[in-house]
């Protein structure tokens, strides 16, 4: 367990315990047998995550609303206990980093998660001091992931993160976009810099990913990070009135939360999607997709054209 910390012992011993006991969401759902957790490995280290994470955009930038603050605290109490562990921010996102921080406090957390942040200014000088401003929010003494939030200050920001994992302020570096934009700088980046993980918009009906940005992090062994697998909720707007398809169940997959994460996850290049919501059920159903199969390549397929027949 060289160059492992407390809390990525306690992380891992944690998940190591799910993956022995019955998930309590499958077994509401389903009463079924226990069922192991679905993780992948990072590939620059080999450390692996779960597959499900969660994001904090717009659903934890709650001011300091004490109904709110406790509210979302109970999601991210529901995250944890069904087996997640990575749960992303950016400077960007309102008073979100404080309500984490807020969170992991009531929860006694901070030894659970695996935090993903993101440095969010054109000034390519303040990347550590950002850091370090995030770190006091969430309360924890390093950032898991330190990533340069939509490609801003993208060549100064990466020079000093590299300088910041070099001396162990961070773990893991990486560059993030979202909504489908430049993805052809991306790719350009990914094929010349040295990153631990890129985070990227990727969903059943937003797909261009899938043409060059998946196939080189693969290539290039990158971790991806997939935002907006609900097309900010688009998706359930569109068809979750939709019966699933009947052959759903033999593809793992019981809800549209689940059809929609699991078609994301099941493509080997993902690492961790990271859906958010405000409410505990919708936690829950988003934490099904951690457990039981994933589709394989002809049911992905299948998911695919049904999604775009409706």
């Amino acid at each position: 367990m060289a160059g492992m910390t407390r809390r990525q012992f306690v992380i891992g011993t944690a998940l190591s315990g799910l993956a022995l006991t019955t998930c309590p969401v499958l077994a509401n759902q389903q009463g079924s047998a226990p069922a192991a957790t679905i993780m992948r490995a990072i590939p620059s280290s080999g450390e692996k995550i779960p597959v499900i994470g969660m994001g904090t955009w717009i659903t934890f930038n709650v001011g300091s609303d004490p109904y709110l603050i406790d509210q979302r605290t109970r999601v991210l109490e529901a995250f944890l206990d069904t087996g997640g562990s990575v749960v992303d921010c950016s400077p960007m996102y309102g008073s979100s980093a404080q309500v984490v921080g807020r969170a992991l406090e009531a929860l006694q957390a901070h030894d659970r998660v695996f935090s993903a942040s993101k440095v969010w200014t054109a000034d390519e000088s303040a990347t550590r001091k950002q850091t370090e401003m995030s770190l006091g929010k969430w309360g924890v003494d390093r950032f898991d992931l330190q990533q340069i939030h939509n490609l801003v200050g993208w060549q100064g920001h990466l020079d000093r993160l590299r300088e910041m994992k070099a001396s162990g302020d961070i773990r893991y570096l990486g560059i993030t976009t979202s909504h489908g934009r430049r993805h052809q700088d991306l790719v350009r980046i990914m094929e010349t810099e040295e990153l631990d993980f890129v985070q990227l918009t990727y969903n059943v009906l937003d797909r261009e990913a899938e043409e060059r940005l998946l196939p080189v992090a693969q290539e290039r062994g990158i971790a991806v990070l997939v935002n907006r697998p609900f097309q900010g909720g688009q998706l359930f707007r569109r068809y979750d009135a939709e019966p699933l398809p009947e052959w759903a169940p033999e593809a793992g997959i019981n809800s549209w939360a689940e059809l929609f994460l699991k078609y994301v996850i099941s493509h080997p290049a993902v690492t961790c999607a990271i859906p958010a919501t405000s409410k505990v059920e919708h936690m829950k159903e988003n934490m099904a997709a951690l457990y039981g199969n994933l589709p394989t390549p002809s049911q992905r397929q299948q998911l695919a054209a049904h999604v775009r027949a409706l």
